[in-house]
């Protein structure tokens, strides 16, 4: 049976699955709260310390939940479970019971990881963060008075905003010392090459150190050097090959063979971001003594066919970047133009193995 819409003939399949699609757009706030609600009761960590997969009948009685809702905890580890937040098998003796047991996503979720991702489930939620997506429609009404939704919303930019909340500090704090943690394994163990060679490296907005502390580990003849903010870098102490220096990257980076920029241009526009790389250029060697920026960032793949789950985080990212600060995140060409009216001449990418989202940019003067 055919039915008219629009100007043509659809099929009933057809417009039941444009249905489906609207109902899991609007639906899709359950995945982020469904996770939220197993972080606040400490599932991860009841199934981690319980050292082996663990019963719905063990699991809910080592939860904080009144008895009378015990009866609804299946129903958020099956939804949970078919995120790929769990997995679960049968008993071997009892059949009519399932276990379940971490994945390598929940184990992001426990408290003493290193890894710990909980702060990148939360702050979305946290109303300075989220209620600047309410208004997304009235911003694109008006005019330039307000750079971005969180902004107009809040009355002051995001870093301010940030800088103003407690909760919201710390959640943003631990988030990015988070990522530190993993990407700085990440690039030590699969991007060698990239630092091999230097003598010196400035982590531009390196914050507590944690990529360049790792760096300074593994190449032990590079001398690292950490700017950021005095408020942030005031207390650090650095050791023999790393120290931290107050500053502005948008005034002046110290000298050195290399400058590291991780996660930092995204959160920029294309005027401030030629701004920080005009001050990179500046602070880097020449050519011909093998100075370069590492920039650690995404490329979005704006190819026809977007359809992996590395896209789409992406293309989230860049909305969250217009939502709260003036940045963006960029496809290949919109990097290279940056790279030519900062006057640099080439530069290099390099795919994180094994994740789609970032990449490792080496570009040269």
């Amino acid at each position: 049976m055919n039915l008219i819409l629009g100007d043509g003939e659809v099929s009933s399949s057809e417009l039941l699955q444009a249905q489906e699609l609207v109902f899991n757009c609007s639906l899709s706030f359950i995945k982020p709260m469904s996770l939220k609600c197993a972080i606040d009761l400490g599932i991860p960590d009841i199934i981690h310390n319980h050292g082996q997969p663990i019963t719905l009948s063990n699991l809910i009685s080592s939860l904080p939940i009144h008895p009378s809702k015990a009866h609804f905890i299946h129903r958020l580890m099956r939804i949970l479970v078919h995120f790929g937040f769990f997995s679960t098998q049968p008993q071997e003796e009892k059949k009519e019971e399932e276990t379940y047991s971490l994945t390598l996503a929940s184990r992001l979720l426990l408290k003493d990881s290193p890894f710990r991702a909980t702060p990148f489930c939360l702050i979305p939620l946290n109303p300075l963060f989220l209620t600047p997506w309410h208004f997304l429609s009235t911003w694109l009404q008006k005019g330039d008075d307000d750079p971005t939704p969180f902004e107009m919303v809040n009355g002051m930019n995001f870093w301010d905003g940030v800088g103003n909340d407690p909760m919201a500090k710390c959640m943003f704090t631990e988030a990015m010392t988070s990522d530190s943690h993993l990407m700085s394994k990440v690039i030590v163990e699969e991007g060698k090459e990239v630092f091999q060679g230097l003598s010196s490296l400035v982590d531009v907005g390196g914050g507590a150190g944690i990529m360049a502390k790792a760096i300074a580990n593994a190449f032990t003849n590079i001398k690292c050097t950490v700017l950021d903010l005095p408020y942030i870098v005031a207390d650090l102490k650095g050791t023999h090959n790393l120290n931290f220096v107050e500053g502005d990257m948008f005034k002046k980076v110290p000298t050195a063979n290399a400058v590291l920029l991780k996660w930092i241009l995204h959160d920029w526009s294309d005027e401030e971001a030629v701004i920080i790389l005009k001050n990179c250029r500046e602070a880097i060697w020449s050519k011909d003594k093998g100075g370069k920026v590492i920039v650690i960032d995404m490329i979005i793949d704006e190819s026809p066919k977007l359809e992996s789950k590395s896209a789409e985080t992406q293309l989230y990212f860049d909305m969250v970047m217009m939502i709260n600060v003036t940045g963006r995140e960029r496809n290949r060409k919109e990097w290279e133009n940056l790279f030519l009216v900062a006057g640099f001449s080439h530069y290099k990418i390099t795919t994180i193995e094994g994740q789609g989202l970032r990449s490792i940019i080496e570009v040269y003067p």
